[in-house]
C-alpha cells in the first residue's frame, strides 16, 4: 500500500505515489475503453492505496476529467483530485491563458466534468507570459476563498514565477519533470520549493 505524506506545509496529504490519468484518454495511442480505465483507477485506489489522481482539462480535451468523474463515484472520500487549466486549444492552435475570466470558466467546467464540489489541487498547467502571474493567482485565491478549490499548484514554472506566485497565495505543489534523463530542476526549481516548504509532484 502506498504511504501517505504531507505534500506541503499547507496541509495537503496524499499518497507517495499518484496516478497520472492522461494516457487513459489522451496521447500515447488511442483512448482506452472507459470501463477498463475505471476499473484500473478503482483498483489503484482500493487495492494499492493510491489517493492522488492527476488530470487536466487539456487531456482529451475534457474527456479525461469526465472519465475520472465516473471513476470516483462512491470513493470520493478516498482520493485527492489534481486538475489543471491554462492550455487553450482553438482551431488546432494551442495557446496559454491565465486571465481571470478564463481561470474561473475553466474551474467551473472542471467541477462539472469531475462532478465534484471542490478540486483538491488546482494547477496552472502552463504560464501565460502575457498575464502577470500575480493576476492569475488573485483569481485562484478567490476560488480558494469560495471553496471551489483547496490548494494551488504550478506546472513547469520558473523559480522566479514560483516566488512571485507564492507571494500572492501559498503554492502547495510544483509539477515538474525529474528523472535520470532530465536533471535541470535540481539547479533552482527544487531548491526554491524547499525554501518555500512546497511539495513537488514529479513526472518521469
Amino acid at each position: 500500500m502506498a504511504s501517505i505524506r504531507m505534500l506541503a506545509s499547507q496541509g495537503l496529504k496524499v499518497s507517495s505515489q499518484g496516478l497520472g490519468c492522461m494516457g487513459m484518454s489522451f496521447a500515447f495511442g488511442p483512448p482506452k475503453p472507459d470501463t477498463e480505465m475505471i476499473h484500473l483507477i478503482r483498483f489503484a485506489v482500493n487495492e494499492l492505496g493510491i489517493s492522488l489522481l492527476d488530470t487536466a482539462d487539456a487531456y482529451g480535451p475534457f474527456s479525461n476529467e469526465l472519465l475520472l468523474g465516473k471513476a470516483i463515484k462512491g470513493i470520493r472520500e478516498k482520493v485527492q483530485i489534481a486538475s489543471k487549466f491554462g492550455i487553450h486549444v482553438e482551431n488546432q492552435l494551442r495557446t496559454y491563458r491565465g486571465d481571470p475570466a478564463y481561470v474561473r470558466a475553466c474551474c467551473e467546467g472542471s467541477l462539472k466534468r469531475l462532478d465534484v464540489d471542490c478540486i483538491d489541487l488546482y494547477y496552472v498547467h502552463r504560464i501565460d507570459a502575457r498575464v502577470p502571474i500575480e493576476i492569475t493567482m488573485m483569481e485562484l485565491k478567490q476560488l480558494v476563498q469560495e471553496g471551489k478549490i483547496k490548494y494551488v499548484g504550478l506546472s513547469e514554472a520558473s523559480p522566479s514565477t514560483i516566488r512571485r506566485a507564492h507571494a500572492v497565495h501559498p503554492i502547495s505543489a510544483v509539477q515538474l519533470e525529474w528523472s535520470l534523463w532530465t536533471r535541470g530542476a535540481e539547479k533552482e526549481v527544487i531548491p526554491t520549493c524547499r525554501r518555500n516548504s512546497q511539495g513537488w509532484n514529479l513526472r518521469t
